[in-house]
């Protein structure tokens, strides 16, 4: 993947030095995977980042903080894998006669306040906030990618990024508003198959813009990068995660989807760079 040089994008907020707070504590393994579940990678966080916000406030106050080399270049990769989604979702809404809204990434430490889904912390992983529309990651996120699910590389860190773009792309499409609406009036079971789909879509759209990435922005990318965008979805499939945490998965509580819809997912978003394509809502499959 080659980046180096790109143009880094003017939506990213370093909040790295207004990060605080307590940490969130919810014994043991089990409320560490409810939050896994729950937030890794996207989805609508406000309900259970309102529910963490209760257990423990977080004091939002500019200090001095000390970088290291590593996560300035994940803040520099960071920039310029934005600004390549800006560019490819630009040119997707100006071919479809509309202008793209962009979303902006905030970048901290630990625990941070949310402009709409209360206090987002580290160890809810990336997310995506429908109320203030931007997407929030602490670079920690990187090392478990490499060291807990086994996600390597630079394009998996990239994969994470434009998934959220993909949320993001959902609410200005009006897909997060329509999904919420339905969360009352169904059983968990049956509403955790929505958000299945929901994610699908978001790796779909994360497709997408690997496929026009190319010739679309200063990112440059190879079918290896592709390849490890797939191993990438695979490794934060929720059939993986459970496994990997309790030896078991339950079906019944998937709200991500497996890691072989995640990875199908990704790379029919690649191969044909459609959006018309991803309508998983649609799937048999998926019903």
């Amino acid at each position: 993947m080659k980046w180096q040089g790109g143009r880094n994008s003017g939506n990213v907020e370093d909040r790295r030095g207004m990060s605080g707070g307590q940490k969130l504590t919810l014994g043991g393994i089990g409320g560490v995977i409810v939050l896994i579940i729950g937030f890794l990678m996207g989805g609508d966080p406000t309900e259970l980042l309102n529910q963490a916000q209760q257990q423990g406030g977080v004091a939002t106050e500019q200090g001095e903080f000390q970088s290291t080399p590593e996560e300035d270049r994940l803040v520099e990769f960071a920039g310029v894998v934005l600004t390549s989604t800006e560019d490819v979702w630009s040119s997707i809404f100006r071919e479809n006669g509309k202008s793209y809204p962009v979303t902006k990434l905030t970048i901290y430490r630990d625990a941070f306040e949310t402009g709409g889904c209360g206090v987002g912390r580290s160890e809810f992983g990336p997310f995506y906030c429908p109320g203030d529309q931007k997407i929030y990651l602490d670079l920690s996120f990187n090392k478990e990618l490499n060291n807990r699910f086994g996600a390597k590389g630079e394009f998996a860190l990239a994969y994470v990024i434009a998934h959220e773009v993909g949320h993001h792309i959902q609410n200005v499409f009006g897909v997060l508003n329509q999904t919420n609406a339905m969360r009352a009036k169904m059983s968990e079971r049956d509403y955790n198959k929505i958000s299945v789909m929901t994610e699908l879509q978001a790796d779909f759209y994360a497709g997408v813009w690997a496929h026009h990435a190319t010739k679309k922005s200063d990112v440059q990318l190879t079918y290896d990068d592709i390849v490890e965008g797939m191993r990438a979805a695979a490794a934060v499939g929720d059939d993986h995660i459970q496994e990997q945490a309790t030896g078991s998965s339950h079906p019944e509580s998937f709200t991500h989807g497996t890691s072989e819809q995640r990875a199908y997912w990704f790379k029919k978003g690649y191969e044909t760079g459609d959006v018309n394509q991803g309508n998983t809502f649609n799937d048999p499959s998926l019903q």
